[in-house]
Order: C-alpha cells, then sequence, then structure tokens
C-alpha cells in the first residue's frame, strides 16, 4: 500500500499491492506546498504513517492535541469555537523520510504536526483551505484509517 497527496489536483490516492485504486478529494494549504516550521505549507516529499489515532471514535469526534475532547462536531460547536482548526474522527501523523527537506531541524513534519485528518463535512474539498495538513471528508479519512497501517508510504507532490 502507498499513498499519494496530489497538492495540484487536490487529491489522495490509496494504492493497494495489487494496484487498485481509490481516490479522494482532499484540502491542503492555503500558503501552498512548504517544509519550513511556521510556513504553514503541506510539506512535499516522501513521508510515511507515523501514528494513527482515533480508532473507533465516532465519526466527528474532536481530537485536540490527539486527545478525544469527548465532544462531537455540530454547527452550534463550531460557533462556539470560531478560531479553531477543527481535527475530526481520526489523524494519521506523519513523519517525514527525507533528511533536510521534511525531516529533522526546522523542516520536520513530524515535529509541525502534519496529519491526514478529518474536518467538519460542511468546509470544502478540492480547494488549498488547511494550515499545512491534509484534510479530509470524515467518512473518506475513516475509510482511508481503516486500510492503511502504521509505516504505509506517503508520497507529497
Amino acid at each position: 500500500m502507498h499513498i499519494h497527496v496530489s497538492i495540484a489536483d487536490q487529491n489522495l490516492t490509496l494504492t493497494d499491492d495489487v494496484g487498485h485504486v481509490r481516490v479522494w478529494p482532499v484540502s491542503t494549504a492555503v500558503n501552498g506546498p512548504g517544509e519550513q516550521e511556521g510556513s504553514g505549507g503541506t510539506p512535499r516529499g516522501e513521508h510515511r504513517i507515523r501514528a494513527r489515532i482515533g480508532t473507533g471514535l465516532p465519526s466527528g469526534a474532536v481530537l485536540v492535541g490527539r486527545r478525544f475532547t469527548g465532544e462531537i462536531w455540530s454547527p452550534a460547536l463550531a460557533a462556539s469555537f470560531p478560531k479553531r482548526d477543527w481535527i475530526l474522527s481520526r489523524i494519521l501523523w506523519l513523519c517525514g523520510n527525507e533528511p533536510g527537506r521534511n525531516r529533522l531541524g526546522r523542516v520536520d513534519s513530524m515535529r509541525r504536526f502534519i496529519y491526514i485528518h478529518g474536518t467538519p463535512d460542511d468546509q470544502p474539498m478540492g480547494v488549498p483551505r488547511s494550515h499545512g495538513c491534509v484534510r479530509m471528508r470524515n467518512a473518506d479519512v475513516i475509510e482511508l484509517f481503516d486500510l492503511v497501517k502504521v509505516g504505509c508510504p506517503v508520497l507529497i507532490e
């Protein structure tokens, strides 16, 4: 299995070991690509899934600091926290594989907390809107999460 994220096409493709392909729309960084800490960009290059977080949580489960808050996203909850960058349902935490490009120092994707994660379903997909992560619809990230394991390669370009 491997994942390919296309920043240009705003999609994520999962290819399994026999060549079956699934494609989902995503939303990458509004600031475009960028590896530097503080850039708000989506880091490019070879990554892998370092951790899977959220097994068994309900769709729309709110995660803060990679922990379930006990809340489920709703428009009313969103109105109460208008500035929150919603991380919902599941997290696939990425780790860069390329020292100096997306690993170690000020370009470390893991230390930048770069995830593939769920987002409110009222948010557009196919349009760059994130703060650096790869956002997916909740049903889509849950489906992807159930198909991949820690160590799965992820190429972002």
